[in-house]
């Protein structure tokens, strides 16, 4: 797409094909008949830029609220925060009252939009679509006169003043491949240094979740969060953003918040599974909270490597799935085939951690024969060091 095909879906024609190709779900079916069909009106460009906008805007929707106004390019969509993520960080900054916030590649306005409901917020990026369509999508929520568009190369661009700054760093090449090492990010971590250097600093910065904990800035606290059980991002606040705290597992849509300051003084003990089984949300294990969880629960862990917890009791938690144990023992194909078929099983749910077993081939060697109601959950892990299998139901 180009911004002539922007100016076009903008214009009231554009805006009347949006809408009359939005009155269906656009799917792999009737796809082709759409395309062929705009094509008989429309330009080339301008019939596959209608068609573009509008299944994107069908796939937003799961990010965006107002998703059927919104404009984008499909990895600027794929690396965007969700609206939920985004107007949890600008608490952050609302709580500090700031007036102007520097928005670091700002791409199509995902965090923008929630920014600039409270501040003004200059969007800095390179690539002349991403900001024109940043600047219509902070429109459509209606903080338009707060955004102010600035093109600019990150890395030829002098700081300037500003309250505070947030950092999203491109994480994937132009082939779509993800960069793994912070120092691959384009552009790098290291730029913030650059706006501390100039006298900003309070920063947050958007990284992946699976980054190298050696890579972290030790003065940054490193909060790790999940939307309804999946890890999204990490962000790194620094200066007055800074809670206080170095590690903290968050969870949306709730809010609710784990930190360091809940590790105990004692590691937990280590113990064979009790009649509970606790899986910890993805956010909880990323940050390394995993032992300040089975204090709070007074949980064990069942092997020192493993972020399995257990316990007696079961203990209502945002911040793991409960499951009652049914069995557990040394992992043996032979005896799971035996204990599952013994039992009339017809379905098994295969979770593993600290396992090299393949889910997908253990289900067909497992040859269930029962009733897909007879359900169990198979979690194939360590205990204490010996490779396991323990059997398991929800609640």
């Amino acid at each position: 797409m180009t911004l002539d095909d922007l100016h076009f879906l903008r214009s009231p024609e554009g805006e009347r094909w949006l809408q009359e190709i939005a009155t269906s779900p656009i799917t792999p079916h009737n796809h082709l008949q759409i395309a062929a069909s705009l094509r008989q009106h429309l330009p080339a460009n301008q019939a596959r830029a209608v068609l573009e906008t509008a299944v994107l805007r069908q796939q937003a929707a799961a990010k965006f609220s107002r998703a059927e106004q919104m404009f984008f390019t499909r990895p600027a969509l794929e690396q965007a925060s969700s609206e939920v993520v985004a107007h949890y960080r600008t608490t952050r900054f609302v709580a500090a009252s700031y007036s102007h916030i520097a928005d670091l590649g700002c791409s199509v306005g995902g965090d923008a939009l929630a920014l600039a409901a409270h501040a003004r917020v200059t969007g800095v990026e390179w690539d002349p679509l991403r900001l024109a369509m940043a600047q219509e999508n902070v429109r459509v929520y209606g903080h338009g006169a707060n955004f102010h568009p600035l093109q600019a190369d990150l890395q030829e661009l002098t700081p300037f003043p500003v309250d505070a700054v947030f950092f999203d760093p491109g994480r994937r090449d132009e082939r779509g491949r993800r960069f793994y090492s912070v120092h691959d990010y384009q552009p790098p971590l290291s730029l913030i240094t650059r706006w501390h250097n100039g006298g900003v600093k309070d920063t947050a910065v958007k990284i992946s979740p699976g980054v190298d904990y050696a890579e972290i800035p030790p003065t940054a606290e490193a909060e790790f969060i999940s939307v309804y059980g999946e890890v999204k991002e990490c962000v790194l606040w620094s200066g007055g953003l800074h809670s206080g705290r170095r590690r903290r597992a968050t969870l949306l849509p709730g809010g609710h918040t784990l930190t360091d300051a809940d590790m105990p003084t004692i590691a937990p003990a280590v113990m064979s599974p009790q009649a509970y089984l606790y899986e910890p949300d993805g956010a909880v294990i990323r940050a390394h909270l995993i032992e300040a969880l089975a204090h709070r629960l007074e949980a064990s862990k069942i092997d020192a490597e493993i972020a399995y917890l257990t316990a007696v009791t079961a203990q209502a938690t945002p911040f793991a799935h409960c499951y009652r144990i049914e069995a557990y023992f040394p992992f043996q194909l032979k005896r799971l085939r035996h204990y599952l078929h013994a039992r009339n099983v017809g379905q098994v749910t295969i979770k593993k951690r600290g396992s090299p077993l393949d889910p997908d081939q253990l289900q067909q060697q497992l040859r269930l024969r029962g009733p897909k109601e007879h359900h169990r959950i198979v979690f194939l892990t360590h205990i204490q060091g010996q490779a396991a299998v323990i059997i398991g139901h929800e609640g």
